[in-house]
């Protein structure tokens, strides 16, 4: 059967035989990492079998506000997503880029390697998929490339989702809740009366050979229907909308608009939508001597443009208020993203709204400067 497997073929999978389909990636040397419950919450940690995913586990997610439930059934991907992004595999919170140690009167640079070890995203959602893309985009633009060595190493392992969050609004941005492209394998979980399977979407070479000894059939037509229908009721069911007709100038155009200062005292600039996000890039790099002076280190940490001391410029911040820097982090991402990198930095995701603190919601923001907009100067 394995051999018949091609791109763009739909198989079913039984419930039964997923520990099976672990074992394959787990053989063909992958570290697969994926949904686990963990602290309350739903993180990607280190999947070593079927049992380490929430299984009958889901979430509830509002403004300012995230709880796991107990579901009626025993779904391995029952949720929505959590306040972890697949970034922190590819681009690490924390990671030491080179060490120079002296020589001959100078320093020989040693540029830090890269974990060799293949990884298998597993439970990758269609926004999850569309903020990988979109960070390709940014760290191809600068260059990096340990970001570049670390992507080479994936293969994604979709799951299409069969539940929207309170948070979410994918469909607003284009980027889900259906998984189109961008993926190696498509997982469909269908769990009807008497029957619990997946149906598998093959995208892409990679994915199809990670099935070799995987029991599989080809998917008759009524299981991908019913597969198609889960998504269908996701995208029926989102817990936001955005309007993005024209959101680009709107927030360009409207710098002044009163709706900045309202956010801004609510705003605890605690940085959790920006290390939340899937896409948020903004970092710091420092050097590290060692006490001999013979060594040192270059490390990187994510930093946020939420931290007055990332602008700053000669010791004084150029964003000195909240308001300033709220402003610049809405703007940057729905507006001037598209000037650097030619599309939205949103994926609709709802991270940066759930793990708010005090339930600031980016979508509310964007619809009250949109009804009512800053007037327009006065001509002198």
């Amino acid at each position: 059967m394995s051999d018949s497997i091609a791109v763009g073929g739909r198989y079913v999978l039984e419930r039964a035989e997923f520990p099976r389909f672990l074992l394959a990636l787990h053989e063909a040397g992958f570290r697969v990492v994926g949904p686990t419950v963990r602290d309350g919450a739903i993180v990607y940690g280190e999947i070593r079998e079927e049992s380490d995913l929430p299984i009958g586990w889901t979430d509830r997610q509002a403004a300012g506000q995230y709880r796991l439930e107990r579901r009626a059934d025993s779904a391995l991907f029952g949720y929505n997503v959590g306040p972890h992004s697949w970034k922190k595999y590819l681009f690490p919170a924390g990671e030491r880029l080179w060490t120079a140690v002296r020589k001959d009167g100078s320093f020989e640079v040693h540029p830090e390697p890269v974990d060799p070890t293949p990884l298998a995203f597993l439970g990758v959602r269609a926004c999850e998929l569309a903020a990988m893309g979109v960070s390709d985009h940014v760290f191809a633009k600068a260059g990096d490339p340990s970001y570049a060595e670390r992507r080479r190493r994936v293969v994604r392992i979709a799951v299409q989702c069969g539940q929207s969050g309170g948070t979410c609004f994918c469909v607003s941005m284009g980027t889900g809740p259906a998984v189109r492209t961008g993926h190696d394998l498509s997982l469909t979980e269908v769990i009807e009366a008497n029957r619990h399977f997946f149906l598998v979407e093959i995208g892409s070479d990679a994915g199809a050979a990670l099935l070799s000894g995987v029991p599989l059939r080809v998917a008759p037509e009524g299981d991908a229907n019913a597969a198609r229908a889960q998504v269908d009721r996701a995208a029926a069911s989102m817990g936001r909308t955005m309007d993005t007709d024209g959101l680009r100038d709107l927030l360009v155009n409207n710098p002044e608009h009163p709706r900045w200062e309202i956010v801004a005292r609510r705003c605890l600039s605690c940085t959790n939508c920006t290390m939340a996000c899937p896409t948020c890039f903004c970092q710091t790099t420092e050097e590290v001597p060692d006490l001999s002076g013979e060594e040192v280190e270059r490390r990187r940490r994510w930093d946020s443009c939420y931290n007055s001391g990332f602008s700053a410029v000669h010791g004084t911040s150029i964003r000195a208020t909240t308001q300033s820097r709220y402003r610049q982090w809405l703007t940057h991402k729905l507006a001037t993203w598209h000037d650097q990198f030619g599309e939205s930095g949103c994926v609709g995701c709802g991270r940066c709204i759930t793990w708010c603190p005090v339930g600031i919601d980016l979508t509310e923001e964007t619809a009250a400067i949109r009804i009512q907009p800053a007037p327009a100067p006065v001509p002198a």
